[in-house]
């Protein structure tokens, strides 16, 4: 059990149980479940295996904020994981690391709230620069007049669409145009293109992968020599995600790479194979989040069910996985439970079990806290920071 002297203060009067799942040095098996839990060790060597990527090949890292919505996640990887900035989705989202000194925001996404605008234009206020994508002239001058008001300057990209079908101008003239206006609005500064295909992702096989990427770099070099010809070569090349960011990096146009999922690793990321037939989780990189569930019952033969269910974890990329128990398999999830297959019928009431959930960015906002773990002894409660920020 925790001593009361090793709590920190920000913790000092929180219930285990009520307030959160548990304080530093509790053991793994004091912890309350469902529970979204960090193997710490194995973050750091996520970590520091995209730090040492980046900087052998010149690269900046943009971490995806959208992936952990954590604060203290975002310090680990500015301190340790090479991240020289952060996305996010949301000003809502932007807003909690802002407040929390982070100093190089891009909210990688359109904003077209004109109340969402306005907020977004008071963000410098806490001392960081501030970004964001835009792929239509109404939002320039938007941001223009909200730059007015407050008096910031803001940083703008022009997004454009790569293959993902969803944000971003559809061409390079309508590119140009865009980085035009831009530049003409007061206040704002052309700071250069956002191309991110999201969908190449989770393109399972190598060579089908790779072969996605290669068309959207191809298509995203046109629009950067368009933008050249006109007089407004891009500063700044960003995209790419954990599935793709050695595409972007060998592609000799991107400066700039949008890595979130690397750091935590999911199931659905799991299963992409890397160019030697490797899943990502068995040989490049490792799985350090976990949603922690213990077994309540084992009334039916060959299978026992556990207390996390579609509260505790999301189901759009699939079942979770049974982290480390070859033999049990998850093969359904409802409300309040997962149940587990367990045919030799090993699992015993209390027991634990670290489920890989299928989607890690959806699962975390789920949660309040990460219990962080080294070894099985807590070290650290960090807050889920941004929970619920997707205004």
């Amino acid at each position: 059990m925790a001593q009361e002297s090793s709590v920190p203060q920000h913790l000092a009067g929180l219930e285990p149980g009520f307030d959160l799942p548990a304080l530093p040095g509790m053991s793994l098996s004091e912890v309350q479940t469902p529970a979204l839990i960090l193997d710490l060790d194995a973050l750091a060597r996520n970590l520091r295996r995209m730090s040492t990527f980046v900087a052998t090949h010149g690269m900046k890292l943009r971490v995806h904020g959208k992936m952990h919505r954590s604060v203290d996640v975002y310090r680990l990887q500015e301190q340790i994981g090479g991240a020289s900035g952060i996305c996010c989705q949301k000003v809502s989202e932007a807003e909690v690391f802002a407040r929390a000194g982070v100093k190089d925001i891009l909210i990688s996404n359109e904003v077209r709230d004109p109340r969402m605008i306005d907020r977004l234009a008071q963000l410098p206020r806490f001392g960081g620069r501030v970004a964001v994508c835009v792929d239509a002239p109404g939002a320039v001058a938007d941001l223009a007049q909200a730059v007015a008001r407050h008096g910031y300057p803001l940083d703008v990209l022009v997004e454009y669409d790569s293959g993902a079908g969803r944000c971003g101008v559809q061409g390079a003239d309508a590119a140009v145009a865009l980085a035009q206006a831009i530049t003409a609005a007061e206040g704002l500064r052309y700071a250069g293109l956002q191309s991110y295909q999201g969908s190449v992702q989770h393109l399972t096989e190598f060579n089908s992968r790779r072969a996605a990427a290669a068309e959207a770099i191809l298509r995203t070099a046109e629009v950067i020599d368009a933008l050249k010809a006109a007089g407004l070569p891009p500063e700044t090349v960003t995209g790419a995600g954990t599935g793709s960011y050695t595409f972007e990096t060998s592609s000799g146009i991107y400066t700039e790479l949008q890595c979130g999922s690397y750091a935590f690793m999911d199931a659905d990321y799991g299963r992409v194979l890397d160019i030697e037939g490797r899943r990502f989780d068995e040989g490049l990189w490792e799985n350090a989040l976990f949603v922690l569930t213990q077994v309540i019952s084992t009334a039916k033969p060959g299978q026992a069910v556990t207390d996390a269910g579609l509260k505790s974890l999301t189901m759009e990329s699939g079942l979770p996985l049974v982290f480390g128990r070859p033999g049990l398999t998850c093969t359904g999830v409802s409300d309040e439970h997962s149940q587990i297959r367990d045919p030799e019928g090993v699992l015993r009431i209390g027991e634990r079990l670290r489920l890989v959930p299928g989607h890690c960015d959806p699962t975390c906002n789920l949660h309040d806290w990460y219990v962080g773990l080294r070894g099985d002894q807590v070290e650290v409660l960090w807050p889920v920071s941004a929970r619920g920020r997707s205004y």
